[in-house]
């Protein structure tokens, strides 16, 4: 299968291309983007591929799609712009900002919160996926929940409610909303091709999802075997109420136009490369274009560690976190212990790697797998690494 790619490699970075072209040929890959900054330079910006299952619209320079859980590292970086203006304090008492909130009155913590140790990943009534749309309704609802465990005690994914609990606590720090917050201090500087809540203006630019099941056979019966063994029972639970559907609810005009920032982020490899470069140049001068989205001191605090190795309650597995955003714990950000970042649903990804001063953002429609050392992401990445090496074979 011939699929063309367009864009641009660096000299000396000519294998990730080849791992990019590779992921169409011999891997499940419809349609996706891949980049790579370091200190201003673009080393890597390729994509290809089309929007569609049927083939019938190519992947474009500004093609965007939805990155799912990638978009929180990118609304983190938002919460620290927050922090630097002086609204926000990660350790002050999330009660100080929202009194209603019956889980902060034990004590719990902004940064807390951001780290998922609040105990609200999941609400105990079954909800839709429009009542996800109803930003009101959905803060009222976990005003009143009961944690699943005494905050600040332990760490579980809070792989949708993240999202309104940190907008929230945003919107009443700041009197803006988290996705006005990231587009006036983020993205917009930047010049940034990533949104939290789609404008109507740019929707012909998404291109669909389509999910693990629709992927070439004999890859999607390899990955749900690979997939196949025991989760924590919150897993369902946090997973699964609401069941979001790729095509027929996270492709709708509903969630595209919804904040939500812990899910429906648009953006693009370049757009999500961007944001990490800065973030990863922030700490010794190298901002992109001189522009400075966060202070050092405010990149420092975001990456620092607040909770290590114990499983996740809900993800079965040790994740460390900063406050917002992941830290290298399986290699899913390269090899530097100091990288940073977000991986999504399906296999996207964004991260910064302060070491190499690189931002790196991977975004495709074909969900299947992780972002493991053998998944698309995976491979690029170590392909990637080689290249910085001086190694690419």
């Amino acid at each position: 299968m011939s699929v063309p790619i367009e864009g641009y490699v660096a000299p000396g970075f000519d294998a990730v291309g080849e791992v990019f072209a590779s992921n169409f040929t011999a891997g499940v890959e419809v349609g996706a983007s891949f980049c790579v900054m370091q200190r201003g330079r673009v080393l890597v910006d390729l994509w290809g591929g089309s929007c569609d299952q049927a083939g019938s619209r190519p992947w474009r320079a500004d093609t965007l799609v939805n990155v799912y859980s990638t978009t929180k590292g990118l609304a983190a970086a938002a919460v620290a712009a927050v922090v630097a203006s002086g609204s926000l304090d990660y350790q002050a008492p999330v009660q100080h900002y929202w009194p209603e909130l019956r889980a902060a009155r034990s004590g719990l913590t902004v940064t807390q919160l951001l780290s998922h140790q609040a105990g609200l990943c999941a609400i105990d009534t079954p909800i839709s996926v429009g009542d996800l749309y109803d930003w009101g309704g959905m803060c009222r609802r976990l005003e009143a929940q009961e944690p699943r465990w005494p905050p600040g005690t332990a760490a579980g994914y809070h792989a949708i409610t993240w999202g309104f609990l940190v907008g929230e606590l945003v919107r009443r720090a700041t009197g803006q909303s988290l996705a006005e917050v990231f587009r006036q201090h983020i993205a917009a500087p930047l010049d940034a091709a990533c949104y939290i809540g789609l404008p109507d203006a740019e929707f012909h630019r998404a291109a669909d999802l389509i999910g693990p099941n629709r992927a070439r056979k004999a890859q999607a019966e390899r990955a749900a075997a690979e997939e196949a063994g025991s989760r924590p029972a919150l897993n369902a639970v946090v997973m699964e109420n609401p069941l979001i559907r790729p095509y027929a609810d996270a492709c709708s005009t509903g969630w595209r136009r919804a904040e939500l920032a812990a899910s429906n982020g648009h953006a693009n490899g370049r757009g999500i490369a961007r944001i990490y470069a800065a973030l990863a140049g922030a700490e010794n001068g190298g901002d992109i274009g001189a522009t400075q989205i966060v202070p050092a001191e405010q990149v420092a605090a975001l990456r620092t560690e607040v909770w290590g190795r114990q499983p996740d309650l809900v993800l079965g597995y040790p994740m460390r976190r900063g406050r917002g955003v992941n830290l290298n714990t399986r290699g899913e950000f390269g090899p530097s212990a100091e990288a940073f970042g977000h991986t999504g649903t399906g296999g996207s990804l964004g991260f910064a790697d302060p070491e190499r001063g690189i931002g790196v953002g991977y975004a495709m429609n074909q969900l299947w797998g992780g972002t493991d050392p053998n998944s698309r992401a995976g491979r690029l990445v170590a392909a990637l690494y080689r290249c910085l090496d001086g190694n690419p074979s």
